[in-house]
């Protein structure tokens, strides 16, 4: 089995997914050995029982606020409770990018601290979705320092939606940024082995990406 394959969250998030596309990528992390499977919060009870029948260990992740981020706050920690009453071990949740472009701190506090607390009180793992492509290094330097009080265990890259794809610098900047203790996901426009490895190389944790399967092919 590859090892690059312990970093790959196989994605699908695209708005005609089927459930015939769900059960493919739970299939291809059981046969992979991926860290966890990607997928709209539609079919997260779905994959949770598919995952349960195959490959247990394998994470069930889903996304909150995607892809723009600016849903009320009270609508994303309803969105929480119900992916995480559905079954999934991981909610990726885009912040208010609005508000960062507005220099509305206090609401971005808000919006993190009811985004961490409605997922920690629930024993689950939240990844904070930052956008990076479209924050400045000061804005992202705020979000890293209310992420780290707001205790949010993850930092991600981006969505992957809007034309901003994942890029070693972007790990680099959060890797210098963040504290340690909190870890970065990569994702967005992650085709091949290259892009993987690059942006492992720079300080990834995860990697986000519809192609994990080509990626550990091409690692073998």
């Amino acid at each position: 089995m590859s090892e690059i394959a312990n970093f790959i969250e196989q994605t699908i998030l695209k708005p005609d997914t089927s459930l015939a596309d769900v059960r493919r990528v739970c299939e291809e992390a059981k046969k992979h050995g991926f860290a966890g499977v990607c997928i709209p919060p539609y079919f997260a009870r779905e994959a949770r029982r598919i995952m349960d029948d195959i490959h247990p260990r394998t994470r069930i992740v889903t996304v909150v606020g995607f892809p723009m981020g600016y849903s009320a706050i009270a609508a994303k920690s309803e969105e929480i409770k119900r992916a995480t009453e559905d079954g999934a071990d991981e909610i990726d949740a885009v912040i208010n990018i609005a508000a960062i472009k507005c220099a509305h701190w206090n609401h971005v506090g808000n919006d993190i601290e009811a985004l961490a607390l409605a997922t920690n009180m629930r024993g689950r793992t939240l990844k904070l979705i930052l956008e990076c492509g479209l924050l400045t290094d000061d804005e992202i330097r705020r979000v890293c320092d209310l992420a780290a009080t707001s205790r949010v265990g993850w930092l991600k890259t981006g969505t992957g939606f809007h034309g901003h794809p994942a890029t070693p610098d972007m790990v680099r900047t959060l890797r210098a940024i963040a504290p340690a203790s909190i870890k970065i996901k990569a994702a967005g426009g992650i085709r091949n082995l290259a892009d993987a490895q690059a942006l492992i190389d720079a300080g990834a944790d995860r990697i986000g990406t519809s192609a994990g399967v080509e990626i550990v092919e091409a690692s073998k």
